[in-house]
């Protein structure tokens, strides 16, 4: 994906995903294949996709900029933006990880209707991820119930996150060594850029999924570990946590 276009396509597929989850239907429907998300349900899942969506057009803006600086000769100014990019994909990452942690706490008690997507290898672009998509795949083929199934759906999206940023940091610190960034560098991060954009889409997927399966009162025992763990995310005001 070339990174001038990645703003664009960020808040393209924003908007067809809240499309395909239906989430400015009418109440009274349902989407095929998942359950109806209750008013409260609805408003800690909007809150979540919009804070990544943010989070992830950030990202995409500043990479959009870098490649353009580049282009027009600014070496020093695009690997600046480079830099912002940097802080920016620790933020998103740092998000996704913790909602694929507070799902694997919940866990235990949710109630899940349907199993968990798979992930398909051949829709990332980078060879850490294709392999390791692929060398999970034949997993769930072993697994039979639901809860276990997203259980590990869950575990080896987390994982995917953290390796891939940990294969982000090291290309990070080669490049700040070296006073000649070649285009294989560029190149890298803008693969690695579409498959953290493509593992944020998975957990919101699977958090859309998730959401149905908790009790009233599990859901806000989750909201607020999520606002204790993401202080800018708030979906329960204090007279709702105090009840």
């Amino acid at each position: 994906m070339n990174w001038v276009w990645g703003g664009g396509v960020l808040v393209a597929v924003g908007v067809l995903l809240r499309r395909a989850l239906q989430m400015d239907a009418p109440r009274g429907e349902k989407c095929k294949g998942l359950s109806l998300l209750s008013r409260e349900q609805a408003r800690i899942y909007e809150l979540v996709v919009r804070d990544m969506e943010i989070e992830a057009t950030i990202l995409g803006v500043a990479l959009n900029e870098a490649i353009e600086e580049r282009d027009s000769g600014n070496n020093e100014n695009a690997w600046r933006l480079v830099l912002l990019a940097a802080s920016e994909w620790d933020r998103l990452s740092g998000t996704t990880v913790t909602l694929l942690s507070q799902m694997s706490k919940y866990l235990p008690v949710a109630r899940l209707e349907s199993p968990a997507r798979r992930m398909n290898p051949e829709r990332f672009k980078s060879k850490i991820m294709i392999d390791y998509v692929r060398l999970h795949e034949i997993l769930p083929q072993f697994v039979f119930h639901s809860r276990l199934w997203f259980q590990l759906h869950v575990r080896v999206m987390r994982r995917a996150v953290e390796s891939l940023t940990a294969e982000f940091r090291h290309l990070h610190r080669i490049a700040e060594r070296s006073e000649v960034r070649p285009l294989e560098l560029w190149a890298r991060l803008d693969l690695y850029f579409h498959d953290l954009d493509l593992l944020t889409k998975e957990t919101l997927l699977a958090l859309r999924a998730f959401l149905p399966g908790l009790s009233e009162d599990e859901l806000r025992k989750f909201g607020v570990d999520l606002h204790a763990q993401l202080p800018r995310f708030a979906p329960f005001d204090a007279t709702t946590k105090n009840k």
